[in-house]
């Protein structure tokens, strides 16, 4: 009864405001869209080298973790770290390896980052790789004036992008992550759930 009175006692200039508002909202949604789909891998990476140059900038792990757990493309990075132990991890523990091993990159991150003073990250280039994505071509400058290129792998995710690897001076990154991830697990009997617990601690 309440609801009903409101609604006779309100304004028709409420109405038409309420209405006009709902259209805007909407073109506004139909462009966001249309932006989101029209996005190339150059422009996604460009948006990401932002992100990340902030992360740098703030020095902190959680911030690195934060735009790794949003960009990277977590699971086949994960999976294939582990390489054939991979079929030992149950399903149940997965998002707790993930999450360790987001945690645990972007802890290196942030301790070597002072190493390596950013000032840019210039998107260059962007060439179709293998069938499974697109290289993005980046040049990092330093604050001391030295450059060094990056490769990105950015493959196709729903309507968006994420990032699968990264090649720094001919040697793409997630080779060293299988490398370690599977001689810990090796060392260890062989239980990938001893590589979660010590991402982990």
């Amino acid at each position: 009864m309440m609801i009903e009175t409101s609604l006779r006692h309100t304004p028709p200039s409420f109405y038409s405001h309420s209405i006009r508002t709902l259209t805007l909202a909407a073109i506004a949604v139909v462009f966001t869209g249309i932006a989101v789909r029209a996005e190339t891998p150059a422009g996604y990476m460009k948006r990401v080298a932002g992100e990340l140059l902030a992360a740098h900038r703030s020095g902190s792990a959680s911030q690195f973790a934060k735009v790794l757990a949003a960009n990277a493309d977590v699971p086949s990075i994960g999976l294939s770290a582990l390489g054939s132990y991979a079929r030992r991890l149950p399903r149940s523990d997965r998002p707790v390896y993930y999450s360790g091993m987001v945690n645990f990159i972007a802890r290196y991150a942030a301790k070597e980052s002072p190493n390596y003073p950013v000032s840019r990250i210039i998107v260059t280039a962007q060439s179709r790789g293998a069938t499974h994505g697109t290289y993005v071509d980046t040049r990092v400058r330093l604050r001391n004036g030295d450059n060094y290129d990056v490769r990105w792998l950015v493959v196709r995710r729903g309507k968006s992008y994420k990032v699968r690897d990264a090649q720094v001076i001919s040697f793409w990154m997630t080779s060293f992550l299988d490398n370690l991830f599977q001689n810990y697990i090796s060392e260890n009997g062989g239980n990938p759930k001893s590589l979660v617990v010590a991402l982990n601690r």
